[in-house]
């Protein structure tokens, strides 16, 4: 009651396409329990603009930037409104949701639920008969008669558990009519009049879904709220999360029916070889070392601009989204092949360092501030060439066990240096480092290894031995249905060592999302990271802007490298993360990078021959013919029989309780760790020269 307070102020408020987003005057009232708002304040005296009653509503904070929520009242009337930032919003969602959670209460005490018989559909006939049928007239409201009195006016008492499970009855009748409907549209011919691939169908398979979804939350609630009037209230922490599907995602692939796959003597040889490859727990998990030498450079060129699959699948998309709820975790749906990228998501990380120069030009900086900067400048010069194309498509998930190796040759003229030759291309680290010394290039190298699946986590490595630096990261990502866009955050760490400085530096990765996955789906970035280094005192706080609902840019990108001990800006960074960034630095100048035009360095791999059955390329390669080909279904064979590998191995560890090895990376704290770094190594091989003097 301290916080039922009434607040008002401005908020702006979306209107629609033409008119965008509008100031208004908001008004809280939480005795009536309205939220209100007027053109402006000195109008507040006079007739409101537009109210909705807060009672039943449900506040909801945006996923996609920190000013924005939206207030979705009982009769569907929805209010999509922006704060001036995070704090304001914050203000005003727990305002609203302690008002709204008030008044919701308030009516459940003074409207009980009806009795047992009249949520039973039983009592009416079969689900085929007349007296189960809705009349046009009825609403939803009354057709399931929650939270009304009776006709007579009497009040029954508190809902009893008996009642829940007439409820729980009557929507599992709704659940086989929904499927019988389903049934009926998928029996249609596919050509004629109407068919089964008909538009509006399809619309109202999707929709029929996600209505019997969104009742079977609203159960899911009731249960909770009848928990909480047995005990009092609800225990501390308990949230009321969203349910998880009831159906196989993997069975509507096409149409609605499950993927018909020939008998196994009927199935391709490199279907049974993927089937038939060993435990990976039973195979040499010895880290290799893999001989750069052996490495060539990648003819590989996979963009992916075409949009004809996507047009011609709409209905497997349409199907996909009918078993989607808002905020549901995608990490165990199976997604449709046609949607892939050709490549790895571990193949993806590495294609992050496509620009090594810009990598080892960063511990050549002079100063702390300059080393700062260049860390930021190769930062958001990463993820341009990490996208294939402008479509957005998914990178291969990843098998536990699964690595990827690659390695990129720099030669040393086309690396930035304003300092003298760094002392740490004379230390001799071993024979091989002696030998490259002596060469005209520096070579980084990179792993990558799938050390988790459950959660899935990836880690990779990358270093250059002569100059002293390298980079670990372990990332696990978690995606998220967001209605028409997907949202995928990089849960994780990453950590440059600079050996040459004794510094570390920090960092994080922003969120991306595709949007638009119904017609042409595209990139887009978002979200706030941070880049630190604890012992210069140097920071960078980059923003990843997403568009806003009506107007603004693509791709925007912002950010600022400060001194923290003096708290003054030495560098500002603006401009698109796919296009033209423009750092303005201390001293006035302005330096513009047009990351279209920047050179991109092919990485070296071994050739499929050479390499292991667990590495990307040669694991995923049928997958990857097929869709060049175009063949998506021989494609959609060949991924399943590898998920379908994983899972029996899976099965087979936790009926065993063996646990996974992983090969390159080891477990430390919360992240994962690469089994021989180089700030190990460099400090053995010194503390060796050290005895020997």
């Amino acid at each position: 009651s301290d916080h039922m307070e009434n607040i008002c102020g401005y908020l702006m408020k979306y209107t629609n396409l033409v008119t965008g987003w509008q100031y208004r005057f908001f008004v809280l009232n939480n005795e009536a329990g309205l939220l209100e708002y007027f053109v402006n304040e000195q109008s507040r005296h006079l007739k409101p603009r537009g109210t909705l009653q807060l009672a039943g509503a449900v506040i909801s904070p945006s996923d996609e930037d920190s000013h924005t929520f939206t207030v979705n009242a009982a009769s569907g009337e929805q209010y999509k409104l922006r704060a001036t930032d995070a704090k304001e919003r914050q203000h005003w969602v727990s305002r609203l949701q302690i008002c709204t959670q008030h008044h919701t209460e308030a009516i459940g005490k003074n409207n009980p639920p009806l009795k047992s018989r009249s949520f039973s559909l039983a009592s009416q006939g079969s689900a085929n008969s007349p007296g189960v049928q809705r009349r046009p007239s009825q609403n939803a409201v009354s057709f399931f008669n929650v939270g009304h009195r009776l006709p007579t006016g009497k009040r029954v008492p508190i809902m009893q558990p008996d009642h829940l499970v007439d409820v729980r009855e009557m929507m599992s009748q709704a659940e086989g009519q929904q499927r019988d409907l389903i049934r009926s549209i998928e029996c249609l011919p596919v050509s004629g009049n109407i068919t089964s691939l008909d538009q509006d169908l399809l619309m109202l398979k999707a929709t029929s879904m996600a209505t019997m979804n969104c009742l079977n939350d609203c159960f899911h609630i009731l249960q909770l709220q009848h928990a909480s009037q047995q005990k009092g209230s609800l225990p501390a922490g308990t949230t009321i999360s969203w349910l998880e599907p009831k159906i196989s995602l993997a069975n509507h692939f096409k149409n609605g029916a499950a993927q018909n796959f020939p008998a196994e003597i009927n199935k391709p040889a490199s279907v049974r070889e993927e089937q038939s490859i060993a435990e990976p727990c039973q195979l040499t998990r010895e880290p290799e070392e893999i001989n750069s030498d052996e490495e060539l450079e990648d003819i590989c060129d996979d963009k992916e601009d075409d949009l004809g699959a996507v047009e011609e699948q709409r209905s497997v998309i349409l199907h996909l989204l009918s078993q989607l709820k808002l905020g549901m975790d995608l990490t165990r749906v199976v997604l449709p092949t046609f949607i892939l990228e050709k490549r790895s998501l571990l193949e993806m990380y590495a294609d992050f360092m496509s620009h090594p120069d810009l990598f080892i030009a960063i511990t050549n900086g002079t100063t702390p501030e300059e080393r700062m900067i260049r860390f930021v400048e190769y930062y958001l010069t990463s993820f341009h060439e990490g996208r294939k194309g402008a479509i957005a498509k998914k990178p291969y998930n990843p098998i536990i066990g699964e690595t990827f190796h690659c390695s990129w040759r720099m030669p040393k003229s086309d690396v930035a240096t304003d300092a003298a030759p760094s002392p740490s291309e004379q230390v001799t680290l071993s024979k091989d480092t002696e030998d490259q010394t002596e060469l005209d290039y520096y070579t980084v190298k990179f792993v990558a290894e799938q050390v988790s699946h459950h959660p899935p986590v990836s880690g990779f490595y990358a270093e250059c031995v002569e100059r002293k630096m390298c980079v670990n990261a372990c990332i696990w990502t978690k995606s998220k249905f967001l209605g028409m866009s997907i949202g995928v955050t990089m849960v994780g760490e990453g950590l440059l060592s600079l050996l040459e400085h004794g510094e570390e530096y920090t960092f994080s990765l922003p969120c991306a999302y595709a949007r638009s996955i119904l017609t042409v789906p595209w990139v887009e970035l978002g979200g706030k990271v941070n880049i630190n280094c604890a012992k210069t005192g140097y920071s960078a706080s980059i923003n990843f802007h997403t568009k806003p609902f009506y107007g603004g840019k693509l791709h925007r990108v912002t950010g600022e490298v400060k001194q923290n001990t003096t708290n003054t800006v030495v560098c500002r960074v603006q401009g698109e993360w796919n296009s033209i960034l423009e750092f303005t630095y201390s001293n006035g100048e302005t330096k513009y990078v047009d990351l279209t035009k920047l050179s991109v360095t092919r990485k070296r791999v071994r050739p499929l021959e050479k390499q292991g059955p667990f590495e990307s390329r040669r694991l995923w390669q049928h997958v990857t013919e097929s869709l060049r080909d175009g063949d998506i279904d021989k494609a959609t064979e060949h991924k399943r029989a590898l998920e379908e590998r994983q899972r029996n191995e899976e099965r087979l560890r936790a009926e065993t309780e063996t646990p996974w090895c992983t090969k390159y990376f080891l477990k430390e704290g919360d992240g994962w760790v690469y089994h021989k770094p180089l700030w190990k190594t460099v400090s053995g091989v010194q503390t060796q020269q050290t005895d020997t003097n």
